[in-house]
């Protein structure tokens, strides 16, 4: 029989399996398995004749995958070994960097679990047991897990009835699985358990609490050190332990978890950026807009939030015989400003912008500091225009982003367009048209689209902009959505050329995100370290003894009345303890100020990680603390 192999044929005998073509190929032991056509398939299956054939390496997303679900079998075996049937197994899929696998245990793991765990993982590895596929009859499988006593299988079996049921085995363990995996436990040469966490089954609150185990794997031992650096760099950069460091928000049981109170460090690099925000749409044509935080539910009902959305909306109030709820959208409320007068083509576009709090429901097991949170305040815009007016609108706001990426420091992005999903309102073929136009207005802009399919909103496809940080994270920030529903749903329209009503077209955006989790970003990104522009304080001026409190004192008026964000420590402690201090608060620049200072009216500077730049003039330190504090207008 034959196959094209990478656009090549070759000739096999009936039943040649992956590891067959492998060998007759004398292709590398780190192609792990095969793409036949749009197919991962095991090495093991026999390659279907006159398919098309490609190699996937374990180093590739799809390999990766592979590697870190085989391993979660793995670590599912060893824990199975050593706790026997006190442990019952669920799921563990592959996921970013790593894998998990949730386990129903008599009681919750401890860290010292985990080095045993890995101790029998490695035997495991050693053993080098074939991951054999199987497929099987649905009573089969019921009967496979029944003797093993494990019922959230028999639960998953329960959805499978009348599809194709397949089994993955090595050694004694099986598990209810798709696959693919690797070719045996022997090709897992470098992984490490992470983390122990609590998991509801199914991710319902109301199901049982399971205990899930962290980990990942990488093909070599080189790609795991360097990725467990990565980790502990993350770490040192985590937001929630800098926030704290550094004072600048904190959440109190009082307040209630996911509401965020901004304290004076942190608010203010909160005004620096909206400050930064208002000037910059401004100038480009926005007007900004104020919106209340709650409305009728008549309004809720209209936008269709109520039907698409109601599960993140909170309960509602009763206010004069009418229900209200707390806003999770600024949207409905700007489509009111659009509709106080009557529009003409000559007024469009339309662009209002607001940084609008909202609130929406999370469950507590997902919260996380300034990154997922229940209320926060969204960069907010509605831009209502002609259907030719469309594609330069989402260009405009696109290169907005990016302008203010680079202000911010974030250099590198990727774009995605994220297209109809399951639960959507509106006419196919409008959805095709909108996700058209968001296509080609990237396409003029020569921005290269990922694809997410079903990932758009339930009122129209997106535009979604990820920045990468100092570490090569992703995070999602501007979203710009095509919307031909609330058009539609609140009736507006504008008088055209031709004097008769039409419907304008509507589009969503957003650019940071939120303040609180782009702050988050932010934090993580720096270190806390911000740039001069954005930090709390610029300045800090440290007298060596009170005797030169009075000259430090005229320093740091003079450098107020420049505009600059100086501090002055006055306090009876040592120098070095006060510098201390200032690097730790991450101050950038550091006046010392001695007898040698005050009688040359001079300073001497040293910055942020203790570089000392040595004395200078008032005036020469003033150009330069101007020079750092520019903003780096990217445009």
């Amino acid at each position: 029989m034959q196959i094209q192999f990478e656009g090549n044929p070759v000739e096999l005998t009936e039943k040649t399996t992956g590891i067959d073509l492998v060998k007759k190929l004398n292709l590398p032991k780190s192609v792990i398995a095969l793409k036949v056509g749009e197919r991962l398939s095991d090495l093991r299956t026999p390659v279907p004749e006159n398919s098309e054939i490609k190699p996937i390496y374990i180093d590739s997303p799809e390999g990766l995958e592979i590697l870190r679900h085989s391993t979660a079998h793995i670590m599912a075996d060893a824990v199975k070994r050593i706790f026997g049937n006190n442990v019952k197994i669920t799921i563990g899929p592959s996921i970013e960097d790593g894998f998990y696998y949730d386990f129903d245990t008599e009681r919750p793991f401890e860290p010292s679990d985990l080095e045993k765990i890995e101790a029998e993982m490695k035997k495991i590895i050693k053993e080098d047991l074939p991951f054999i596929r199987e497929e099987v009859s649905y009573e089969k499988a019921k009967e496979i897990f029944s003797q093993r006593g494990e019922d959230y299988k028999l639960e998953l079996l329960e959805e499978l009835k009348g599809a194709v049921i397949t089994l993955y085995k090595h050694g004694n363990f099986i598990d209810l699985c798709r696959g693919p995996h690797l070719p045996s436990t022997g090709y897992v040469k470098a992984f490490k358990l992470l983390s122990i966490a609590g998991a509801y089954w199914r991710g319902d609150e109301r199901n049982k609490m399971l205990q899930r185990i962290y980990g990942t794997a990488f093909p070599t031992k080189e790609a795991l050190e360097e990725y467990l650096n990565r980790l502990e760099e993350a770490k040192r950069r985590d937001h929630r332990r800098l926030g704290v460091a550094l004072d600048l928000y904190s959440t109190t049981e009082e307040v209630g978890g996911g509401l965020i109170i901004w304290h004076p460090r942190g608010g203010f690099v909160r005004t620096q950026i909206e400050n930064y925000w208002r000037e910059q749409h401004l100038k480009r044509g926005y007007s900004i807009v104020y919106s209340p935080h709650i409305g009728r539910a008549d309004l809720w009902k209209i936008s269709g939030h109520l039907e698409f959305y109601k599960e993140n909306m909170y309960s509602p109030m009763e206010i004069d015989n009418f229900e209200y709820y707390v806003k999770p959208m600024n949207c409905p409320f700007h489509i009111q400003i659009y509709k106080s007068k009557t529009r003409s083509y000559k007024d469009l576009p339309l662009r209002y912008a607001e940084l609008g709090t909202v609130y929406r429901y999370e469950r507590s097991g997902v919260l996380h500091g300034l990154l997922r949170v229940r209320g926060f305040t969204q960069d907010d815009a509605h831009i209502f225009c002609t259907p030719e007016q469309l594609k330069d609108e989402v260009m405009g706001v696109v290169q907005f982003a990016v302008d203010l990426f680079k202000t911010f420091g974030f250099n590198k992005y990727e774009a995605y367009l994220a297209t109809r999903p399951d639960k959507a309102v509106g006419d196919p073929a409008k959805w095709e048209e909108a996700t058209n136009s968001l296509r080609e207005a990237a396409d003029r802009m020569n921005i290269k689209l990922n694809i997410e399919e079903k990932g758009g909103a339930f009122y129209g496809p997106k535009i979604d902009l990820k920045i990468k940080d100092s570490l090569g994270r992703e995070w999602q920030c501007t979203t710009v959505q095509f919307d031909f529903n609330l058009p539609e749903r609140f009736d507006i329209s504008y008088i055209g050329y031709d004097n008769q009503k039409h419907r304008p077209y509507t589009v969503h955006r957003a650019l940071l995100g939120s303040m609180e989790r782009f702050f988050g970003i932010l934090i993580e990104h720096y270190a806390g370290a911000f740039p001069v522009w954005l930090s709390p304080e610029q300045v800090v001026i440290l007298p060596v003894s009170e005797k030169y409190n009075e000259y430090a004192k005229s320093l740091n008026s003079m450098l107020i009345e420049k505009g600059f964000r100086s501090i002055i420590d006055l306090r009876n402690e040592k120098l070095s303890y006060k510098i201390r201090e200032a690097e730790l608060l991450k101050v950038p620049f550091m006046i010392i100020v001695g007898e040698k200072e005050a009688t040359s009216q001079t300073v001497s500077v040293r910055t942020r990680g203790m570089e000392d730049l040595g004395s200078m003039t008032i005036e020469e330190f003033i150009e330069k603390l101007s020079d750092a504090a520019r903003i780096p207008i990217c445009q």
